[in-house]
């Protein structure tokens, strides 16, 4: 009886932090298709022609891998939505902070700047900034969805983004409302109910023009 061929392995030898980002690039599609639950680490190793043991010397743990990931994409999102509000270079890696802070630290470089930028401006880029990698929306709502569950690797991680992000929204709400925590959650629910709509059926739901359509509602027009 023939058994099926292994799978090559590519032995190539890349540079360590060649290599992180293949992983870290391999785990966030298979993640966004099938969740964290679904998710083998030999899936991980074939994907990066790597055996489960060699990956594992690069990770360490399945958890540890999962952590990786939302923190590498939490600073990709931070460099980028830095960018697009114009908080560029130096002053980007001088204020780098824990995974979890990243978009505190954005919201209060945003409301100490010079450049005057608002809240509605804040909340535009990063409808932007998401339209643009579904793949990693699609990761973040389908972990946020799971780590609803106390045993999830990543429960505490979004309780605490949950609580940041809520908490630096406020912040950047004080102008515009004598209720700002009240405006930051109408902002977080808009945003990620708009999301999962486009997500489910991107080709009927535009991101970019529904929040643009939906934002007046939470911003009105200052007299």
């Amino acid at each position: 009886m023939n058994s099926a061929p292994p799978r090559r392995r590519d032995r190539a030898r890349l540079p360590a932090a060649e290599r992180r980002r293949q992983i870290l690039d391999a785990t966030t599609r298979l993640i966004a298709e099938r969740g964290f639950w679904g998710l083998s680490m030999q899936d991980v190793a074939d994907d990066c022609g790597l055996t489960v043991p060699g990956l594992l010397h690069h990770v360490g743990s399945k958890d540890n891998l999962l952590v990786a990931v939302l923190e590498h994409r939490d600073e990709e999102d931070y460099r980028s939505l830095s960018a697009e509000l114009g908080l560029t270079g130096d002053e980007i890696a001088e204020h780098l902070t824990p995974p979890v802070t990243r978009f505190s630290s954005l919201a209060t470089r945003v409301a100490a700047s010079a450049h005057h930028i608002t809240l509605p401006e804040v909340c535009a880029a990063l409808v932007r900034r998401n339209a643009g990698q579904p793949e990693i929306v699609r990761l973040f709502a389908v972990l946020e969805a799971e780590s609803l569950a106390p045993d999830h690797p990543a429960h505490d991680y979004f309780r605490v983004r949950q609580d940041s992000t809520i908490a630096q929204l406020s912040v950047l709400a004080r102008d515009l409302t004598p209720e700002p925590e009240t405006l930051a959650r109408q902002i977080m629910a808009l945003m990620d109910g708009l999301q999962i709509q486009w997500l489910r059926d991107p080709a009927r739901v535009d991101l970019v023009a529904a929040w643009s359509a939906a934002a007046p509602a939470l911003f009105p027009a200052r007299k």
